[in-house]
C-alpha cells in the first residue's frame, strides 16, 4: 500500500503542476502567445495526463483510507502523506467537475 500511496503523491503533485500550467497557458494565450509552458511536449503531455489520472487514483485512495478507518487499522502510510492525499481529493472534485474548461 505504501507504494500505491506514493504514486497517488507523485500524481497529485502532477495534478497541482497540471493547474498551474493551464493557468499560466490561459493567461499567456489571451496576451497572444500561444508557447507551451515547458518547451518539450512530451513531458508536458505526460504531467497532464498523470495529473488528471490522480482523480482516480485518488478515490480508490480515499476509499481504502475509510475502510481502514473503518476497521480501526492503522496505516502503514506515514500520516503526512495520507493527510495530503486526503485534502486534496476535494480539491480534485471540485476542479474536475465545477470549474468550466
Amino acid at each position: 500500500m505504501r507504494v500505491y500511496a506514493k504514486l497517488v503523491f507523485i500524481c497529485n503533485l502532477c495534478f497541482i503542476a497540471a493547474v498551474i500550467f493551464r493557468f499560466i497557458e490561459l493567461a499567456r494565450r489571451t496576451g497572444g502567445d500561444l508557447n507551451a509552458v515547458i518547451p518539450l511536449q512530451p513531458l508536458q503531455s505526460t504531467v497532464v495526463v498523470l495529473g488528471y489520472s490522480a482523480i482516480f487514483l485518488n478515490f480508490i485512495f480515499f476509499i481504502f483510507s475509510l475502510v481502514w478507518m473503518i476497521r480501526r487499522k492503522l496505516p502503514v502510510v506515514p500520516h503526512w502523506l495520507l493527510w495530503f492525499n486526503l485534502i486534496l481529493f476535494p480539491i480534485q472534485i471540485w476542479f474536475s467537475f465545477f470549474f468550466n474548461f
